[in-house]
């Protein structure tokens, strides 16, 4: 990107900015650069500007993510906060963008009547990370909402895709190579029921159940078919254990707790002591659900 192309940015745009600022572990290396786009027409004229060899990572709420401490190459792009537009565009189906929080997309819905989406405010993250994982919670996943999606490439062109293009699964989307999520239409019942009450029930189940306010990625694996992985971590007796200043939570299981002197590389290596000491003790290797991104030192 030459020096009259920055010029016409209207974002903020950040070299080696320290990745433990931006995800909720507050470990991770620098990334080269870092862009906060003001809109959605500069993240589009941003992303005409890179070359198409430029790395591209994203980033949301970074509740989902593991950055190494060796950093992240290329370029980093967080929405949160510039891709923010929420409205009813007809009756029931609503059209938010991938820079917003999980939990205001649910009480959007909550203060105009529509039902289904009280889940979401449990969920840590924003509504990018939800599609691109089908995020979940109490039995709900984002997918089952979806009925339209707004893709970006790294051309900065935008592609309209309807949900049955996306093959989806248990914390799984199959999505087209070099396309991300900039935003989805949500189709959800009107009711007569304020949802308040749910919603508050929820978010006291999470604080009750999970280590809230620590520094955590929240759920570390994904629960395996017919059982859950917090209760395998637990009965393997690891609940505490610590690897450097990264420790199982004695809580919950299946959330890995974090510290000012914490590294990354603590995280990783837990992790996989985690998998290593539950697929021997069970026969059964959890999947990470976290996102592990960046180099090693």
């Amino acid at each position: 990107m030459n020096v009259a192309e920055q010029e016409k940015l209207r974002g903020e745009l950040l070299c080696n900015e320290p990745m433990s600022k931006h995800t909720s572990w507050r470990v991770g290396g620098l990334a080269d650069s870092y862009y906060i786009p003001a809109d959605l027409e500069d993240l589009q004229y941003f992303l005409s500007t890179l070359d198409a060899s430029t790395p591209i990572t994203w980033v949301g709420l970074g509740s989902n993510m593991l950055v190494r401490d060796g950093g992240i190459r290329g370029v980093v792009i967080a929405p949160l906060g510039g891709l923010k537009q929420l409205e009813i565009i007809e009756p029931g189906l609503v059209y938010a963008q991938c820079g917003l929080s999980s939990s205001r997309l649910a009480k959007f819905c909550q203060k105009n009547g529509l039902a289904g989406a009280s889940y979401l405010a449990g969920i840590p993250g924003t509504i990018g990370g939800a599609l691109a994982m089908n995020a979940g919670a109490f039995g709900h996943e984002t997918w089952n909402l979806v009925e339209q999606v707004t893709m970006i490439n790294r051309q900065g062109e935008l592609i309209e895709r309807n949900a049955d293009e996306f093959e989806t699964g248990y914390r799984k989307v199959q999505m087209p190579e070099d396309e991300w999520f900039v935003a989805a239409q949500f189709r959800l019942p009107e009711t007569n029921n304020k949802e308040d009450m749910e919603i508050r029930h929820l978010l006291q189940k999470r604080n009750d159940s999970q280590p809230v306010g620590l520094p955590s990625c929240g759920s570390v694996f994904t629960n395996p078919p017919g059982g859950y992985a917090a209760k395998l971590i637990e009965t393997a007796g690891l609940k505490g254990h610590c690897i450097g200043a990264a420790c199982i939570s004695e809580k919950h299981a299946n959330f890995i707790i974090s510290n000012e002197q914490t590294q990354a590389s603590d995280i990783e290596e837990l992790v996989a002591f985690i998998q290593k000491t539950v697929e021997q003790k069970f026969d059964v290797l959890l999947e990470t659900e976290v996102r592990i991104v960046g180099e090693r030192l």
